[in-house]
C-alpha cells in the first residue's frame, strides 16, 4: 500500500479491515475449547479426612466442593462405585490467628482462620493415575468476635471453606 492510499479515508478503512480480518484469521488468542478435560463425565467427592480438633468442617467442605463441581464443570457427581474420577482430600490443619486486639483489655478484635488440605483428583478408569495432586492448599476466613458484632467462629470457617472449594475446582481445569 502507497503512502497516498493511507491518507486517503478510503485508504485508511481498507487497511483498517485488513488489520481486523488478519487478527480474526489469526486467532487472537481465543479458544472455544472447553476449560475442564473433556474425557471425563463424573466425579465423585467423598468427604475429606479431618486431622485437626474442629468436628464438623469436613462435612461443610464435602458441601461445598460438590456444589462447585455440579455448577462450575461439566462433571456429574456420582457415588465413588460409578465415578470415572473421585477427588479425595484431607483438612491438615486449621489455625486461628489474632489479626487485632481492643485497646481496653486486649481482647480479639479480628481473627483469621486459615484451613490447609491436601488433595488428589484421581482417574478410577483403565489408565488410572493422578490428575491434579496439591499440597498445603490453603483459605483464610476472618471474623469478628468482640462485642457489638459478635461473629461467631463458623462466619470465618464458611468463607475459608466456601473459597478452598472454588479454589480446588479451579485446579480443575485442564492445562493449557
Amino acid at each position: 500500500m502507497d503512502a497516498t492510499c493511507r491518507r486517503t479515508p478510503a485508504g485508511l478503512a481498507r487497511a483498517l479491515a485488513l488489520l481486523c480480518l488478519t487478527c480474526a484469521l489469526a486467532g487472537c488468542g481465543y479458544s472455544s475449547q472447553e476449560l475442564f478435560p473433556e474425557k471425563y463425565l463424573t466425579v465423585a467427592t467423598p468427604i475429606f479426612e479431618n486431622r485437626t480438633f474442629y468436628r464438623g468442617v469436613e462435612f461443610a467442605l464435602a458441601e461445598a466442593v460438590t456444589k462447585q463441581v455440579e455448577s462450575r464443570t461439566p462433571y456429574k457427581v456420582v457415588s465413588p462405585g460409578v465415578a470415572q474420577t473421585i477427588l479425595e482430600g484431607t483438612i491438615t490443619d486449621i489455625q486461628q490467628n489474632q489479626l487485632s486486639r481492643r485497646r481496653p483489655g486486649g481482647l480479639p478484635q479480628e481473627v483469621e482462620l486459615t484451613i490447609t488440605v491436601d488433595f488428589v483428583w484421581k482417574d478410577l478408569g483403565h489408565g488410572g493415575g493422578v490428575i491434579r495432586d496439591r499440597r498445603g492448599f490453603q483459605a483464610v476466613g476472618r471474623h469478628v468476635p468482640t462485642a457489638g458484632v459478635g461473629e461467631p467462629y463458623e462466619v470465618a470457617q464458611r468463607q475459608a471453606v466456601q473459597r478452598l472449594a472454588e479454589d480446588i475446582v479451579s485446579t480443575m481445569r485442564a492445562d493449557w
